[in-house]
């Protein structure tokens, strides 16, 4: 059984790949204590140092006004500068050398004071050695670990291990702020629509549904002729796949971030939609791919060919050292979907205004956002203080696709990330029946526990738009579905619901086929080609999650 859910921590040799890298050079990875600053009380920072960098000093520098800070050797240019101490030390085996670790603490802080912080290592010692500052965190974990994926996937030679530049490092941020998840979400049952393969809409029939590469016909105007469906299954929100312009079904390709694609029926089928989705108590999110859009967006085709473009800094050109033949990073190397560098301030406010826009001028009630791993959390500090001053009650969660560990670092940044971990078990215990019951009991048991926090929501699901269908890998047993349902809508977290799952939708293929992903996003069913009592089923377990209230306990 290969689900591929992790994709680039799919295989114990990309495991081992990641913890070698992880363990090289000098990182912070965003590691704070407490995780979310909290007001008036000092955070600690700490910062592990690999066998290969032989540094005896450790130092970070803080700005407290939102600016850039710098320093070196010690000495602040620009803010402050708290010096770290060596905490401890520790053996690795796969690196085979001595890991230290060292700590320091930032002061207390009020309310609404945002941290901006840099950390650097050196080696003490006179002339060009003195000048060897590591800046954290080197070398480029994210980078180096999809550069291996893709290589591993397309059956390449695994890429060297050191992708980054020590001497530049990272600028990492916090918020000292009492933001939390909006009450309406902690109750929320999402159901997860894939525009276009729900429902076409106006009199109109699917526009073909053989190549699911292509476009079926879905549109928003469908959408909200399905409400009063939506509304009696008993979800509470709709979050929508991306609706902006774009070359490819899917949509997280984006051309123009500002409107909606006409193929989905424009500004004006979203309107109406948000509106009538409110009428019934509904909430709608929006899915926004903020690290990466497409190569035929025009701020990016300008920053390709004009030397002069303003936007050049907004994208990783001709960066050699990432291994990308197209001279510029893309998303897993996909030369059509070129990432932006979220770290360059005009990039990064584009991205806030982007948000602001569709919370304010639609009423839209928060946003997924996607491969929210790619920025890290220091962007998503900032754009989750946007969200919620454009909008108190906005709700935006994240897909990151890593170890547990990595997803806690969201907390206090974020209202909650999807439960990637917790699908994979679901998977494996109720579809593919490869865990006992013992087995995914104790994984239950110790997962619930690690993410025990009541200001951070983990959105549970059983299957996804990038993963084969629950009933496809359970062949087609809608018993074992039914089980697995009815433990999500037991617990804490707010369950997703994939469109058609309720009502028995499969799939004729599995995604490792040469239709890939595109394998569970067959259009919905509609009438009697639904599973009428599987419906019921779905429709009683929502009611009694109600009366139950999980997510109070």
């Amino acid at each position: 059984m290969e689900d591929f859910i992790f994709g680039t921590l799919s295989t114990d040799d990309l495991k081992l790949f990641y913890h070698r890298v992880a363990r090289r050079g000098v990182h912070h990875a965003h590691e704070l204590d407490p995780p979310d600053p909290e007001v008036g009380k000092p955070v600690r920072i700490a910062v592990l140092v690999g066998p290969d960098a032989p540094v005896d000093h450790v130092a970070c520098y803080y700005t407290l006004d939102g600016s850039e800070p710098a320093g070196e050797h010690g000495q602040a240019h620009h803010g402050y500068c708290r010096p770290l101490e060596r905490a401890g030390l520790e053996w690795d085996n796969f690196t085979w050398g001595y890991l230290s670790r060292w700590e320091g603490t930032l002061p207390p802080l009020s309310e609404g004071s945002v941290v901006r912080y840099r950390i650097g290592a050196w080696r003490e010692g006179s002339g060009p050695e003195r000048g060897k500052e590591i800046f954290c965190d080197w070398p480029d974990v994210k980078s180096s670990l999809e550069e291996a994926a893709r290589a591993f996937f397309h059956h390449e030679p695994a890429p060297p291990a050191a992708l980054g530049d020590p001497n530049t490092g990272t600028t990492f941020t916090y918020h000292v702020d009492r933001l939390q998840p909006p009450r309406w979400a902690r109750a929320a049952v999402v159901y997860h629509i894939f525009v276009d393969r729900f429902n076409p809409g106006q009199g109109k029939d699917w526009e073909q549904t053989g190549d699911l590469k292509g476009f079926c016909g879905g549109t928003l105007w469908g959408v909200a002729e399905k409400l009063d469906y939506i509304a009696d299954l008993g979800a509470t929100c709709l979050w929508l796949s991306p609706i902006f312009p774009s070359p490819t079904s899917h949509g997280y390709d984006a051309t123009d971030y500002e409107r909606v694609a006409p193929r989905l029926g424009g500004d004006a089928a979203l309107k109406a939609l948000v509106d009538e989705a409110h009428r019934r108590g509904l909430r709608v999110v929006l899915d926004l791919a903020c690290s990466h859009l497409s190569d035929r967006h025009p701020i990016f085709q300008d920053a390709l060919s004009n030397p002069g473009s303003p936007y050049r800094d907004w994208f990783f050109l001709d960066d050699s050292s990432l291994g990308q033949s197209q001279g510029y990073r893309a998303y897993f190397g996909v030369a059509s979907m070129p990432q932006i560098n979220l770290a360059h301030p005009g990039a990064r406010e584009w991205m806030f205004q982007i948000a602001r826009y569709w919370l304010e001028a639609f009423g839209v009630d928060g946003f997924r956002l996607d491969h929210a791993n790619g920025p890290g959390p220091s962007f998503w500090s900032d754009f989750w203080a946007e969200c919620k001053q454009a909008n108190p009650e906005a709700f935006c969660f994240g897909e990151i696709v890593e170890e547990p560990s990595a997803i806690r670092r969201y907390l206090g940044r974020m209202d909650g990330a999807l439960d990637f971990h917790l699908a994979d078990a679901f998977r494996r215990a109720f579809a593919y029946g490869s865990w006992d019951a013992d087995a995914f009991d104790a994984f239950l048991d110790r997962h619930l526990a690690y993410f025990n926090h009541a200001d951070f929501l983990m959105l549970t699901f059983l299957d996804n738009h990038d993963m084969d269908r629950f009933c496809f890998i359970a062949s087609g047993d809608k018993d074992r579905l039914r089980k697995a349902a009815a433990l999500q809508m037991r617990l804490p977290g707010p369950p997703i619901v994939y469109y058609g799952t309720e009502v028995g939708l499969s799939q004729t293929v599995s995604k490792a086929s040469q239709v890939g992903l595109e394998a569970s996003r067959m259009p919905m069913v509609w009438g009697r080609d639904q599973d009428a009592a599987l419906l019921e089923f779905y429709k009683a377990l929502i009611r009694d999650r109600f009366e139950a209230k999980p997510w109070q306990k």
